[in-house]
């Protein structure tokens, strides 16, 4: 029989034991709950993107090959972030922004797609900005190339990749202004991208001390262009800037070689030209055409890396659209990973403050969303200038992204507004807007 002392020793015993274990317990528990959201933050414990594309008219310079780039970037993360796995989408949006809205929504809504890319066509990708502001989940674009993207319609969970019209309008414009002529005539689609277009190129060409003596805009795939060339011969211009894209810009051009316009002396502009419309043109068509971009396969060994990878796969050199989805989905990963979590607003917070690595070369994410980097000034090259497969382009003039892009400040973003009234220590007038 134990006697009351004994008890008594047994009881300080076990006290002591609870006061040594108690400390190690909490510390288990604080660990604990340090470590589960970060598993937990990847929701469905999967990263799922979205690639939502035009395979129609304009299947050359995303479609596909932007499925491909996105796959690329997750096989540079060996098909997991944060110890989940990565998986790709993708879809036809058919150049219809209803139907890239009901798309993105069944994607978020039922698929939990966290992210959208490509979105090319500026309705496109205006539509489904709005759509993942409202819905808190993140859209890449490194399609749509209207400046309204990062401007009024800005989200703080939507970040544009793709050059815009206003960089491509301003370095375009300027820089033929100084060194080709000064007296412009614009063939515009009728559609936001070549409103906008139009409405930037007007500005810098005029800035830079040229005039715009004539514009026409034609429906979206015309017959032909035959009608619109007449106004453009008879203008007196020495630079004519077709604002289209696809399957329009290469019918355009080869009808203004079938006119004789580059043989009379005008100078053709692309303003949003891709690498694969000058190879399906030919350089005996193509040649003389100038354009601007972000990326070419042969301007560096960062761009030659990813197009020889690129080229094993898909047997034809990217396009800037399909560099940038690229580099926008791998930007976008590492973001997750260093944020621990695959929330929309965290993401992009963390995307702007991450540096870019655009292809071996430095950028950076504005609070606007608009991803900066340099561009060049290009024209294609004649046959006989050409030494191998795909070497179309020589570069005229570097444009650099700084002084390029239009200014933070006056694209009437409202994210850029709230900003500087917050660092000001004065309340946001929008707060809660969104």
């Amino acid at each position: 029989m134990i006697s009351r002392q004994q008890r008594s020793k047994v009881r300080a015993h076990s006290h002591r034991r609870t006061v040594r274990v108690l400390p190690l317990f909490g510390s288990l528990v604080a660990a604990l709950l340090v470590a589960s959201p970060v598993a937990a933050q990847i929701s469905d414990d999967v990263v799922r993107i979205g690639v939502l594309g035009d395979y129609g008219s304009g299947r050359d310079l995303g479609g596909p090959g932007s499925v491909t780039a996105a796959k690329l970037a997750l096989a540079d993360f060996g098909g997991k972030v944060l110890g989940k796995p990565i998986e790709i989408v993708a879809a036809d949006h058919q150049n219809k922004p209803d139907i890239a809205s009901s798309i993105a929504r069944k994607w978020f809504d039922v698929e939990h797609v966290d992210a959208i890319t490509d979105l090319a066509v500026s309705s496109v990708g205006l539509a489904v900005e709005r759509l993942a502001a409202q819905m808190s989940k993140t859209v890449l674009i490194s399609g749509a190339a209207t400046s309204e993207i990062t401007g009024s319609h800005c989200a703080a969970v939507a970040t544009q990749w793709s050059d815009d019209t206003y960089v491509l309008s301003a370095g375009l414009g300027r820089a033929l202004t100084e060194r080709v002529g000064k007296k412009w005539f614009f063939l515009t689609v009728d559609q936001a991208f070549g409103t906008a277009m139009y409405a930037d190129g007007k500005a810098a060409v005029e800035k830079a001390g040229g005039q715009v003596v004539g514009r026409v805009s034609f429906p979206f795939n015309p017959p032909d262009f035959a009608s619109y060339f007449i106004p453009a011969q008879n203008s007196g211009a020495n630079i004519v800037a077709i604002a289209s894209t696809g399957n329009d810009l290469i019918v355009a051009v080869k009808q203004a070689h079938e006119f004789g316009m580059p043989a009379a002396g005008f100078t053709l502009v692309g303003m949003l030209t891709f690498i694969s419309d000058v190879h399906t043109l030919g350089l005996d068509i193509a040649q003389g055409l100038y354009v601007a971009s972000e990326y070419y396969w042969d301007a560096d060994e960062g761009s030659r890396a990813f197009a020889k990878r690129f080229y094993e796969i898909e047997k034809k050199q990217p396009t800037k659209l399909q560099a940038s989805t690229y580099a926008a989905v791998r930007h976008y990963l590492k973001a997750i990973e260093a944020a621990g979590t695959d929330e929309a607003v965290a993401v992009n917070k963390k995307m702007r403050e991450m540096p870019v690595e655009f292809f071996g070369r430095a950028a950076h994410i504005r609070t606007d969303g608009r991803v900066i980097y340099d561009l060049a000034l290009y024209q294609v090259k004649t046959p006989a200038e050409s030494r191998y497969p795909w070497d179309y382009y020589k570069r005229i003039a570097d444009l650099p992204g700084d002084t390029t892009f239009r200014s933070e400040t006056a694209g009437g973003c409202p994210l850029v507004a709230g900003a500087k009234t917050r660092a000001s220590g004065e309340p946001s007038p929008r707060a809660g807007a969104r």
